[in-house]
């Protein structure tokens, strides 16, 4: 049993998961790396494996919610009736969080195997350290989430630091427009995901559009396993669909500012690409305000 030293009383961390009961990466990085705090899963009623959940991390531990009835509440996107997402169990997670009692939760997909801290060298060279106090780590991002006034704070992603030195986001360092992965929320500034694939992109294009604030820190970053060689979770929808459809979802929410292009250097791949310029309100500094 682990006794929670975090200075947030009120937060729990969530692991969104499917099919994936003895292999929950998520759940031993997170111990490993520091955090004492409460973990739930959440798990929908059509996973076999909801036995498997409740063993392993005991019933206390394991939230199971309704998938069909989620999903005739949320904005899916299309008619295909595939309920093969993550969508439902990030919208329900706020209930989720509210019906445990606590007001902050994070939400993490199952598969995280590492965090880390990315900083550069003298000569520039990105570098990264493991951290060692996610329980500190996240009462910092507690009190940005709270100050910022932002719906949500992400980390970076391993797959956004490709590129070394040459890379844009590690090498200015400012927070980034976009929130994939890990949600830092507050139950009193709820929202909702969109579409039934690229759910997280729809959404920050989407409100981002309108004035909400979603981030991403870029100097600390979460490694995960590759969808596609990850049995379980949403690796079926993605292989069935592929990266073309998986980033139209985006471009036909958001088709004033995102579009299909081609991504990578040696290997390219469809992927969704948001013009940033027509995307969202600019962010001005405190220096123009008047008084």
């Amino acid at each position: 049993m682990y006794s929670p030293m975090m200075k947030r009383t009120d937060f729990v961390a969530l692991i969104l998961t499917h099919g994936r009961a003895g292999r929950v990466d998520t759940h031993k990085s997170l111990r490993k790396c520091g955090y004492t705090g409460r973990i739930v899963f959440v798990v929908d009623n059509e996973d076999e494996q909801i036995d498997d959940y409740k063993r392993l991390y005991g019933d206390d531990n394991v939230v199971v919610f309704d998938k069909e009835e989620a999903s005739k509440r949320m904005d899916v996107g299309d008619n295909s009736g595939d309920r093969r997402v993550i969508l439902f169990a990030r919208n329900k997670s706020f209930d989720i969080a509210r019906k445990l009692g606590y007001r902050y939760f994070l939400e993490l997909d199952d598969d995280y195997t590492a965090w880390g801290y990315r900083y550069a060298s003298t000569d520039g060279t990105p570098c990264e350290r493991n951290v060692k106090r996610l329980d500190d780590l996240f009462d910092i991002m507690l009190d940005f989430l709270d100050c910022s006034g932002a719906m949500t704070i992400a980390f970076l992603q391993g797959g956004d630091a490709v590129g070394g030195r040459n890379n844009d986001i590690l090498k200015n360092e400012k927070l980034k427009r976009k929130a994939m992965n890990t949600f830092f929320c507050d139950t009193q500034k709820e929202f909702a995901f969109r579409g039934r694939i690229n759910e997280d992109v729809n959404t920050y294009v989407s409100l981002g559009s309108v004035g909400k604030l979603f981030f991403t820190i870029p100097q600390v970053c979460v490694h995960q396993r590759q969808t596609q060689a990850n049995a379980g979770g949403m690796s079926e929808t993605y292989l069935d669909g592929g990266t073309y459809k998986k980033s139209f979802y985006s471009v036909m929410m958001n088709p004033s500012c995102v579009k299909i292009a081609p991504m990578g250097n040696k290997y390219k791949r469809i992927h969704h690409s948001v013009e940033w310029e027509y995307a969202v309100p600019k962010i001005l500094s405190e220096t123009n305000k008047k008084l």
